[in-house]
C-alpha cells in the first residue's frame, strides 16, 4: 500500500477561510524534522511568570514544596505534582537566595524589595522607590524582538489589590526599559483590550453578510471539516489518528468554553485565538481596593481562572504569530488582597500569608493551584507546532515569586523554575540545588542562555557571575 505523505503545512481546510492547522504527524515525514531537531532548536522567546507569596516549605503541613530525589531522579512535591505531565520540560531550581531584596542585609521594603528585585536583580532604593536598573525580559526584549510588532507583552491578572490601589507602585512593578532612565512597564489589564490590540476586532457591521457571518461563527468550526477529517483520518496510521484525534478534541474543547465572536484565519501554528466571554471581570477592580482588603468584588474574583486562561491562550499566540517574543504574566500582585471562591477560600491572599496568622494549608491550596496554571501553560506551549518542533522547544519560561516563605518575608532558597527549550542547551527533566547562592546569577545564567555573553548582572555589591545550568 501507498505510503501517504503530507506536508508539514497541512491544515484541513471547510467552507469559505475556515482551517484547522494540524499537530505534527509521523506522515508528515521525519528526515528534515529529525535532522533539525538533532542539530537543536536555538531559544528564541522567552516568558516570566509571577506568583505571590512564596511557598510552604514549614508549618504544620512540612515541607510541600521541595522535590525528593536526586537531580536526575527525584519526585514532584505535593505543590508541584501538577507539572508531573510536563516534568519532563522542568528545571526545578532550588538554594538561590534573593539577596537584592532581602530586609535583613539592605534597607529595602519586605515585599516591594522582591518584586522590583526578582528580575532586576537591583537593590530598592529606599521604601516606595524603583531601581535605576534594568529587568531582563527587556534586556532581552530589545534582542529577540527586533523588528516585531511589539517589543514586549505584559499582561496582568487581578492587579494592584490593597494598598497600591489599582496604581503602578513599587508593590506591584517587576519590568524595567532597558534603558535609562528604566522606568517601570505597567502592565495590561484588559483581556479585551489584549485581544483587539493583538488580533483586532470584529469587522464592522455589513448588513446581511455580516448576520451571516456571525450565524457561521456560532457553529463549531469543526463542522466545517468533518468530512475532510474522517477522509484523512482513514489514510493515517494508528498513531497519526490517535493524535490526530487528541488534536481535535482539544479543539472541540476550547469552543466548548468560549464565545465565538472573532473570525478564524489561521496559517500554520498562527491561529486566532477565540474571544472568551469576561463580563462580570473588572480589570480596573484594584482601583476600588482599601489597604486591609476589606473592599471584596466576588464577582471579579470568580472569573480569576477564565481570565487567567485566557491571557495565556493570547500569549502563547502572539508568540506563535510572532508579534514579540517576550511575554510576562502576574497572577496579581505582592499583596494579592484578592479572594479565590473557586478553591472555597473567602479570605485574600495576604491574611493566609501573614496578615491572619501564617495558615499553612491555605497558602499550600494556593500554590497548589498557580502550579495547575503553569502546567496549562507549558501544555499549550508543548502543542504548538512550529513545523517539527514545539513553541515551547523555542522558548525559555521562567516562574517566580517575591519571597520564598510567607511568615518570615524570607528570601532564602527562593521557588524557582525554568521550563522550555529542546532539552540540548538546557537539559532539563532535573532538580538543581545551589546552597545559598545570589538569584543574580540565574539572571545572568538566562541572558547567556539566549547568546548574551555578559558574565555580570544587576547590582555589583552582588556576586552575579553565571550559574551552570547545563
Amino acid at each position: 500500500m501507498r505510503t501517504l505523505k503530507l506536508s508539514r503545512r497541512t491544515v484541513l481546510r471547510g467552507a469559505g477561510t475556515i482551517a484547522i492547522a494540524l499537530p505534527f504527524l509521523e506522515a508528515m515525514g521525519t528526515g528534515n524534522s529529525a535532522r533539525a531537531q538533532s542539530a537543536g532548536v536555538p531559544l528564541k522567546r522567552f516568558i516570566t511568570v509571577y506568583q505571590p507569596g512564596g511557598t510552604v516549605r514549614t508549618g504544620q503541613l512540612g515541607d510541600q514544596y521541595t522535590p525528593k530525589g536526586t537531580e536526575t531522579a527525584f519526585t514532584l512535591s505535593p505543590i508541584l505534582s501538577p507539572l508531573e505531565p510536563v516534568k519532563s520540560r522542568l528545571l526545578v531550581i532550588d538554594g538561590l537566595d534573593l539577596l537584592c531584596g532581602d530586609q535583613s542585609k539592605f534597607p529595602v521594603e519586605q515585599h516591594q524589595g522582591g518584586s522590583v528585585g526578582w528580575l532586576t536583580g537591583a537593590i530598592q532604593p529606599g521604601h516606595g522607590n524603583y531601581p535605576k536598573a534594568p529587568s531582563i525580559d527587556q534586556v532581552l526584549a530589545k534582542r529577540l524582538s527586533e523588528g516585531k510588532a511589539f517589543n514586549s507583552l505584559e499582561l496582568a491578572v487581578r492587579w494592584a489589590t490593597g494598598k497600591s490601589h489599582g496604581k503602578l507602585h513599587a508593590i506591584n512593578a517587576m519590568y524595567f526599559q532597558a534603558t535609562e532612565p528604566y522606568a517601570p512597564i505597567p502592565p495590561r489589564l484588559d483581556p479585551q483590550d489584549v485581544f483587539t490590540t493583538l488580533f483586532g476586532s470584529p469587522a464592522p457591521d455589513a448588513g446581511e453578510d455580516a448576520a451571516a457571518i456571525a450565524l457561521l461563527r456560532k457553529k463549531s468550526i469543526l463542522d466545517f471539516v468533518d468530512r475532510k477529517y474522517a477522509d484523512l483520518s482513514a489514510k493515517l496510521g494508528a498513531a497519526d489518528r490517535a493524535k490526530l484525534d487528541q488534536h481535535l478534541t482539544q479543539i472541540r474543547d476550547l469552543e466548548r468554553r468560549i464565545m465565538i465572536d472573532a473570525p478564524s484565519s489561521p496559517t500554520g501554528a498562527c491561529v486566532t485565538p477565540e474571544r472568551v466571554d469576561t463580563s462580570g471581570y473588572n480589570p480596573t477592580s484594584g482601583l476600588n481596593s482599601s489597604d486591609n482588603g476589606s473592599i471584596r468584588d466576588l464577582e471579579t474574583d470568580a472569573k480569576i481562572p477564565e481570565v487567567g486562561r485566557f491571557m495565556m491562550d493570547m500569549m502563547v499566540m502572539a508568540l506563535a504569530c510572532d508579534r514579540t517574543a517576550v511575554v510576562s504574566l502576574q497572577w496579581s500582585d505582592t499583596e494579592a488582597k484578592h479572594t479565590f471562591p473557586w478553591l472555597n477560600l473567602s479570605e485574600h491572599h495576604h491574611y493566609y500569608q501573614h496578615d491572619g496568622g501564617f495558615k499553612p494549608a491555605e497558602c499550600a491550596k494556593i500554590a497548589t493551584w498557580y502550579s495547575e496554571m503553569h502546567a496549562y501553560l507549558l501544555e499549550k506551549l508543548a502543542e504548538t507546532d512550529m513545523g517539527g518542533h514545539s513553541l515551547l522547544d523555542e522558548t525559555l519560561v521562567f516562574f517566580g515569586s517575591e519571597l520564598s516563605e510567607p511568615p518570615s518575608h524570607d528570601k532564602r532558597n527562593m521557588p524557582f523554575l525554568l521550563a522550555g527549550g529542546d532539552g540540548k542547551a538546557l537539559p532539563t527533566n532535573r532538580w538543581l540545588r545551589f546552597g545559598g547562592q545570589p538569584h543574580n546569577r540565574l539572571l545572568t545564567a538566562i541572558l547567556n542562555l539566549f547568546g548574551d555573553s555578559r558574565t555580570q548582572f544587576g547590582d555589583s555589591r552582588i556576586d552575579s557571575t553565571p550559574i551552570q545550568l547545563a
